[in-house]
């Protein structure tokens, strides 16, 4: 892989916007200053002012492999991701078959070798009897283990009471927790079928699991987590009632229990399902919008302490179904980026705050080794944007093996036009240079 250096970059890091130049050197960031000098061999890119940032590290991706591959794979989804400056993902373990014992876990690691163009690494999956299995993950190579205190794929909800006090008491490593609380999704299953029949309207999903079904399995896990001292991480928040289980009075790095927010719970509100129907319909649902407000504010005081997206994609057919049969998810992972980055052009964030809530804070979360941040020693995972050209989600530019997004329509007005991954450039001005230049992450813990 060759060297590069980047002239004439605004870099977003650390809280501040600087102008200077970046150099790599097999893989790694060499230098950051005024006028670095080139050596024999650099390719130098003349950024003209182009934001630089770390690549966002999304922590909460569904790429469907091994299994459900009609739907998307490693390769075809980490390669969306790339091309919207996503560098880095964790990946959830519903696959099928669920990613419960510690070789099928090791399965979908070999999978990434060969065909990752990011970095990965995949949770372990937690089921009511698989204990002795979660104990024997690596917490030096594995992100976390993974729970759904909700129904989820195959054996994957873990209701047992007992169970899960022994698996907060006994896992020494980050706990990631979907919490909804199934007796309250079922209960309000049955009434919304008694009420609609076969083929209600998109819009009662929020209303199916809601916000009480939210905040029980929430604070229990808080609950829990507090009772043992366990490294707790809450994915994708929804409602303004469960913010205040979280504090923002510590700094990330002394937090045991962290909370993360999802784009489209950001970007989208209840007011969606009329025109978009079942695109949106994912777990936990998209709510109304005085709770889009309250996640925003969270975000932005700190309560909230990580973006991701929870992409889940579909196949168009499987979603054009009825609201009760069709799955829940939707495809994010090549444009959250840009969708942050349109936000900040809407002055509800600033970029400064989009590449710490995308970048440096997941790196942090999970210890992560050498990456998220613009430093001098740390993994060369670079994203060019340029804030001059516009990007169009069109049928044609959409990546994802699904080939639909509920963004289809959306002009936003920055273009990501590089992105490198652990120092190899695999993303130029819409063509891919190079392929499976993910490697595993390592975790510092």
């Amino acid at each position: 892989m060759p060297n590069y250096i980047i002239r004439n970059a605004r870099l977003i890091n650390e809280g501040r916007i600087i102008e200077a130049d970046l150099r790599t050197e097999d893989g790694f960031i060499a230098e950051i200053g005024q006028a670095v000098s080139a050596r024999a061999g650099d390719v130098v890119i003349d950024a003209q002012g182009q934001y630089l940032m770390p690549g966002v590290i999304d922590d909460q991706v569904h790429f469907r492999e091994p299994g459900l591959t009609h739907k998307a794979t490693i390769g075809s989804e980490s390669r969306a991701g790339v091309a919207g400056g996503v560098t880095t993902f964790m990946e959830m373990p519903n696959t099928v078959p669920n990613a419960l014992t510690q070789q099928l876990l090791q399965d979908k690691y070999d999978i990434a070798e060969r065909t990752a163009f990011a970095n990965y690494s995949f949770f372990m999956g937690a089921s009511n009897d698989n204990l002795d299995e979660v104990l024997q993950t690596d917490p030096a190579t594995v992100c976390g283990v993974k729970v759904f205190m909700g129904s989820s794929t195959g054996n994957m909800l873990v209701d047992n009471e007992q169970t899960l006090d022994a698996l907060f008491r006994e896992c020494p490593m980050l706990i990631a927790t979907h919490c909804e609380d199934e007796a309250t999704v079922r209960e309000n299953t049955q009434r919304f079928r008694a009420e609609y029949g076969d083929n209600p309207p998109a819009r009662i999903h929020p209303l199916v699991r809601d916000e009480l079904a939210c905040y029980r399995s929430s604070s229990m896990a808080v609950e829990l987590a507090k009772r043992h001292n366990t490294r707790l991480h809450i994915l994708h928040l929804t409602t303004a009632d469960e913010l205040s289980l979280f504090r923002n009075d510590v700094p990330l790095s002394q937090k045991r229990i962290t909370a993360e927010v999802c784009v489209h719970h950001l970007w989208f509100s209840a007011d969606d399902y009329e025109t978009l129907g079942n695109q949106i319909k994912c777990n936990p649902a998209i709510k109304a919008p005085h709770h889009r407000t309250a996640l925003w504010e969270a975000l932005l005081d700190d309560r909230l302490d990580i973006i991701a997206t929870d992409h889940a994609p579909h196949t168009w057919d499987e979603k054009q179904q009825p609201y009760w049969p069709a799955p829940s998810g939707l495809p994010l992972v090549q444009h959250p980026l840009l969708l942050m980055l349109e936000a900040a052009k809407q002055g509800k964030i600033s970029p400064e705050k989009v590449v710490q809530k995308m970048a440096h804070a997941p790196a942090d979360c999970f210890q992560i080794d050498r990456r998220g941040y613009l430093r001098e020693g740390y993994w060369a995972d670079l994203v060019l944007v340029d804030l001059n050209q516009s990007t169009a989600v069109s049928p044609e530019s959409i990546l994802y093996k699904c080939g639909w997004s509920p963004l289809t329509g959306q002009i936003f007005g920055h273009k990501i036009t590089h992105t490198f991954v652990s120092g190899e450039l695999v993303y130029a001005n819409g063509t891919f240079q190079a392929e499976r230049a993910g490697q595993r992450l390592v975790f510092a813990r």
